[in-house]
């Protein structure tokens, strides 16, 4: 979905520590002249004060907002300030990256197929309450599957739920360690995270009236993952995967 205006779609981002992937949104959505003018960030929304996300907004002139459940009385009137915030700069896409709050409902039912966020792990496998940071990293070594990687969803009412977007294959590798495995994936989310959004706001992908994502991104053949040589080719063919057709 373009903006009503014709321009870019105006996006927020939810963080709630470093914001590394909001860096990777930044990057692509963010300043005069980037890259992408599918969407532009518009707002960046916190949860907590003092975090870096906050210092990349400050830095990229982001306006930012940090809106914490403790300042208000219960679920609604935390939703309700959320929305007024996404309300006052006209937010049309929400994509939470590293957000760790559930979202009220109200919140959640105003941008219905309108927020997305992106999981660190496979799902349906390895989401829920509490499974985020090293936790999931470490589930996964623990489970002993070979293959992890990032997946991005729409939102709903509850923990990692919602419909699946995209996901990428990142192998584990013998002697990870939650540590290693995280920085191996993450370079994963910032590749995947931006085509994503960006198809989000040019129409290729929406909530299906049958609770299932639709994407109409069409996939090259051999281009996805392990079908590349290296990690440098699996990482570049996410970029060839998500615009191909444009």
């Amino acid at each position: 979905m373009m903006s009503d205006s014709g321009g870019p779609a105006a996006l927020a981002v939810f963080a709630s520590g470093s914001g590394s992937n909001l860096g990777a949104l930044i990057d692509r959505f963010g300043a005069e002249g980037a890259p992408d003018t599918s969407a532009r960030v518009a707002l960046v929304l916190t949860d907590r004060f003092e975090i870096e996300a906050l210092e990349r907004a400050e830095a990229a002139g982001v306006p930012a907002a940090t809106i914490r459940p403790q300042d208000y009385e219960g679920k609604d009137a935390f939703g309700d300030a959320i929305l007024a915030a996404l309300s006052t700069h006209a937010i049309e896409l929400v994509a939470l990256a590293g957000y760790l709050r559930l979202l009220p409902p109200g919140v959640v039912s105003a941008y219905r197929g309108k927020i997305i966020n992106i999981h660190p792990a496979p799902l349906p496998a390895f989401g829920g309450p509490g499974m985020y940071g090293h936790r999931v990293h470490g589930a996964v070594i623990e489970s002993g599957v070979r293959v992890s990687g990032p997946t991005i969803h729409f939102v709903d009412e509850r923990y990692d739920t919602g419909a699946i977007i995209a996901q990428w294959p990142v192998p584990v590798l013998p002697g990870d360690t939650p540590d290693s495995l995280a920085a191996r994936v993450l370079r994963y989310e910032h590749r995947l995270y931006p085509p994503v959004v960006s198809a989000l706001a040019r129409g290729e992908v929406r909530l299906g009236e049958d609770g299932r994502a639709v994407v109409s991104v069409p996939a090259p053949p051999g281009a996805i993952g392990f079908g590349a040589s290296s990690e440098e080719g699996s990482l570049d063919s996410i970029e060839s995967f998500w615009v191909r057709g444009r």
